[in-house]
């Protein structure tokens, strides 16, 4: 079966252009934590862009300024950092960054061979509520899909096969249905036209993907032809 593989990384930085950078003044320390961007997930994603030989999109923009992967009606959208902008400022950043990032992704998959598969790259961080989460790998999905439920297993399957002392977990630390990227793009396609993966790693790897990205590129490789037979 034809399909077409799909990566991207809404997570990608935490820069701040030079106009909006007095609103991050002395607030280093929150643009590099978790809160800022997805540590990790940016190496990753391209790791797996080389050996997957599929093209790679990221948002280098900090989720502090504008949130890629909410929808534009969530309250998430902006941050406690960016909501006292004027309405003005926050439409400049939806048209300049917002919208540019999440409408070259949807006219790749209007231009690609159906089905598509697409894989969001994420990291989450260790320590939640002050508690430890037990996650390391998660694997987000919409159950009610069809096509998704049966790649997620695969996948499910071959990690923890490969990666053995890892533990390996559907829908967690989130909801693969809570309001995201692939969310929205699920409500666009049907369920043989578009599955729409999220892969969340523990930040706890993040300087150290080296334990993990070998094992998750071949699960990701041997899922992918278990799914496209």
């Amino acid at each position: 079966m034809d399909y077409s593989l799909l990566l991207t990384c809404e997570h990608a930085g935490n820069k701040v252009p030079d106009e909006y950078k007095s609103h991050f003044d002395n607030q280093e320390e929150v643009l590099y934590s978790h809160r800022g961007w997805d540590p990790g997930a940016w190496r990753l994603a391209n790791y797996l862009s080389t050996q997957l030989s599929v093209s790679l999109f990221g948002c280098l923009t900090t989720r502090l300024l504008i949130e890629t992967n909410r929808s534009i009606e969530s309250p998430q959208l902006f941050s406690e950092f960016a909501a006292l902008l004027t309405e003005e400022a926050k439409e400049k950043l939806i048209r300049e960054i917002y919208k540019p990032y999440r409408d070259q992704i949807q006219k790749e998959i209007d231009n690609q061979i159906k089905p598509i598969l697409h894989l969001s790259i994420h990291s989450f961080t260790l320590i939640w509520n002050n508690q430890e989460r037990k996650v390391d790998i998660g694997i987000l999905f919409d159950p009610s899909r069809t096509s998704e439920a049966a790649f997620s297993n695969e996948l499910k399957k071959n990690l923890q096969r490969n990666l053995t002392e890892q533990q390996i977990i559907f829908n967690e630390p989130y909801q693969g249905t809570d309001d995201g990227f692939t969310t929205w793009l699920r409500k666009q396609y049907n369920d043989d036209e578009y599955s729409g993966i999220e892969i969340e790693v523990n930040q706890k790897f993040a300087s150290n993907l080296s334990v993990i990205e070998s094992a998750l590129s071949k699960s990701i490789k041997e899922s992918i032809n278990q799914y496209t037979r």
